[in-house]
């Protein structure tokens, strides 16, 4: 019996036959940044590419995959997670249930949905991780085994985050380079190093195209996750909603952050790149946005509310703070594939305050 197509796809088939018969007549697109690149299509030699977002409902996978709908169209951008969706994720685009741990059904998604590329965001974060070990282990790892096994079946490009946790207390800090000493001290940083080791060994030995980039903190206006660079989110609605933060680093703690728009630039701009634009050895780079202080937060955050009352109280997480890159060093992303940000931190607290404003 021929298996039925999704039902969103029943319908809109007709489009998207029209959008990608019209969108193959060029190779080259323009890129999130101010240049042009020409591109690599996916194996069938069509573009756009059709891609699925795993753990695709935090603020990473939601934002990529609005950008990435804009670019290849909605209907050629799954996005997944194990959660129920809202109306509204609903309502912008093909939204299916992916168990990372389940690899049967990963297939059955790849298969049904006609599936080019990956971009694998399920993890548990560095905070999160470290009170429940046994479920990172099997989220973090496991989970990436299953992902990158399907991708070597399917011949699909992979693309998976890595992070300044990646890093351990003898890295160099400052800056801190592609290629250096990593012995992280937490679950996640472990399981990065893995994520970035392994995704090598799968492009040199099974050709999978395999990318990744070494994410600063990343900060958007939206609700603050479990990572140890958070503070700089739980700051803003704190402050907003009732004049006072309680930060848990201590002031002079200095760490790599990414505003959420310079975040997704760059992953798109890794994820369309042309292989030729990567360094021969080198699979997973570093980006690098801002790095400040809480202290120096704090000031830029008084332009706008003067009467704000912090207090410092360290815990737990300063210990894998002080491990962590204060700079990251990404000179070869800007030389290889163009990559530069566009937020400082002056930009990124204005905009976060209007957004948030907006929204009390």
């Amino acid at each position: 019996m021929q298996l039925m197509k999704p039902l969103w796809r029943r319908i809109s088939s007709q489009l998207v036959v029209s959008f990608r018969s019209q969108s193959r007549a060029s190779s080259t697109i323009s890129d999130p940044g101010s240049s042009t690149r020409t591109l690599v299509s996916n194996a069938e030699g069509d573009w756009p590419p059709r891609v699925l977002i795993t753990g695709g409902l935090g603020q990473l996978g939601s934002n990529l995959a609005k950008e990435l709908r804009k670019r290849y169209g909605v209907n050629n951008v799954v996005l997944s997670d194990i959660m129920k969706p809202t109306q509204k994720i609903l309502a912008n685009g093909p939204y299916a249930y992916a168990d990372v741990l389940d690899v049967k059904h990963l297939h059955s998604l790849v298969v049904n949905y006609n599936i080019d590329w990956v971009v694998h965001f399920s993890a548990l974060l560095s905070a999160i991780g470290e009170k429940d070990v046994t479920r990172a282990l099997k989220v973090n790892i496991e989970g990436y085994h299953n992902i990158v096994e399907v991708c070597k079946s399917h011949n699909l490009r992979l693309f998976c985050p890595s992070t300044i946790g990646a890093f351990g207390p003898s890295s160099p800090r400052n800056p801190t380079p592609d290629v250096t000493i990593q012995r992280p001290r937490t679950i996640y940083g472990v399981s990065k190093v893995h994520v970035e080791l392994l995704g090598e060994y799968y492009y040199y030995k099974y050709g999978v195209d395999f990318r990744s980039l070494r994410f600063p903190g990343v900060l958007s206006a939206g609700a603050p996750g479990g990572g140890t660079t958070d503070y700089a989110v739980h700051i803003f609605h704190d402050v907003i909603r009732t004049g006072e933060y309680k930060c848990f680093l201590r002031e002079d703690t200095r760490l790599p952050m990414i505003y959420l728009p310079d975040c997704t630039k760059a992953t798109i701009m890794a994820l369309e790149a042309h292989p030729s634009v990567f360094h021969p050895e080198m699979r997973t780079y570093n980006i690098q946005g801002i790095s400040f202080t809480p202290a120096e937060l704090v000031e830029e955050m008084r332009k706008y509310f003067p009467n704000m009352k912090v207090t410092y109280e360290p815990d737990e997480r300063q210990a894998i703070a002080d491990t962590w890159p204060e700079v990251l060093d990404d000179t070869n992303a800007r030389a290889d594939w163009n990559w530069s940000h566009d937020y400082d931190l002056p930009k990124m607290v204005k905009e976060i305050v209007e957004k948030l404003s907006k929204s009390t």
